[in-house]
């Protein structure tokens, strides 16, 4: 998922410029400056990505190793690209972000090389940011989120938004079964450490109730900022950024993370690439808490790292996923589940909407 993010201002580079120079401060506790400087390739989402991971992670990785770092935009879920790569030893890039479902996909297909450390090596990780093929570098949430200025009586849960009569206003709804069917289990009283196995008779009785009263089924990332921002709905859930950058640009909005869902995005590795010391050098240095404390200044996302926020401003950890007070309200979404699951979930929820 790419976040919609404001333009840096020059005090946010300058900040930016701060962190990185901690960043690579800390570089020589991680790993060893390199004997030879090597190029390595990274691949990163794009957009608001290349600047902020360029500030916090590739321009202090070069300064401390003496390697360089050459960054390109991915697709959106670049498996089919790992795969080719892998096969024809063929390798665009040494490095790619993963979300924890193409992670899963692609090592189920021996197609990820180890990233040679574990939690144990950086204890203040989140337990479920790494494995023995991935480093999560930025955690992202399903939130609910509304319009102030419209909404006068605040919902602090699923189930105020599922309530018509008590919370009215226009409301929206993901068009794609993936969180709208937790979103629907957490309305009608399942608890959030409980919502796997996905009770799927029980989600859509509660979505046939709500149906009539949504006014956009919205498809991307984009559309869900813009109809926060217009006005044209009172009620919406989506990702966080992508609310966060709303307010941030003078929207009266609020987000609520109470019972929200999480994931992570993090780096891994194509098996059997020629610069694989180098990046695996590289992904150390993103577990720093310095250099992942810097992409916060313009992506808000949460650190993996939890020891980020004693350098993050309490007033920005406020709008990250991570932060204590927000973390604890809500659970990590189960990929697992949607990976064995969601061709035949989405043909009934497709079917459903024509209905």
């Amino acid at each position: 998922m790419t976040s919609k993010t404001m333009i840096p201002s020059r005090r946010d580079l300058l900040q930016l410029a701060g962190g990185a120079a901690a960043g690579a401060m800390l570089a020589p506790a991680l790993i060893g400056r390199a004997d030879a400087a090597t190029q390595i390739t990274v691949a990163d989402p794009g957009g608001p990505f290349g600047p902020a991971f360029r500030k916090a992670f590739y321009d202090p990785f070069e300064k401390a190793t003496g390697n360089k770092v050459v960054n390109v935009a991915r697709e959106a879920e670049p498996t089919a690209q790992f795969k080719a790569m892998v096969e024809t030893k063929s390798y665009t890039w040494d490095v790619c972000t993963l979300t924890l479902s193409a992670r899963d996909i692609l090592a189920s297909q021996n197609l990820l090389d180890p990233i040679g450390f574990s939690h144990a090596d950086v204890p203040q990780l989140m337990p479920e940011a790494i494995s023995d093929n991935f480093m999560g570098t930025d955690v992202y949430s399903t939130v609910l989120a509304y319009r102030t200025d419209r909404v006068k009586n605040a919902p602090t849960s699923w189930a105020d938004f599922f309530n018509i009569e008590k919370f009215p206003g226009r409301r929206a709804l993901r068009k794609n079964p993936i969180d709208s069917i937790e979103q629907a289990l957490l309305a009608d009283g399942v608890p959030l450490d409980k919502l796997y196995p996905l009770d799927i008779e029980r989600a859509f009785k509660v979505l046939d109730k709500i149906k009539p009263h949504i006014a956009v089924w919205w498809t991307g990332g984009a559309q869900s900022t813009q109809l926060l921002q217009s006005g044209e709905v009172d009620m919406i859930p989506g990702w966080n950024a992508r609310f966060q950058a709303a307010i941030d640009g003078g929207t009266p909005a609020k987000i609520v993370w109470n019972q929200g869902l999480y994931s992570i995005e993090g780096w891994a590795m194509p098996k059997g690439g020629p610069r694989a010391e180098a990046a695996r050098q590289f992904i150390k240095f993103c577990s720093s808490p310095q250099a992942q404390a810097v992409y916060t200044e313009i992506l808000a996302y949460g650190p993996t790292n939890l020891d980020a926020y004693k350098t993050i401003p309490a007033e920005r950890a406020k709008s990250l996923p991570t932060a204590p007070d927000n973390l604890k309200l809500m659970a990590i979404a189960n990929e697992g589940w949607w990976s064995a699951n969601r061709a035949a979930v989405t043909e009934r929820f497709n079917a459903w909407l024509l209905i």
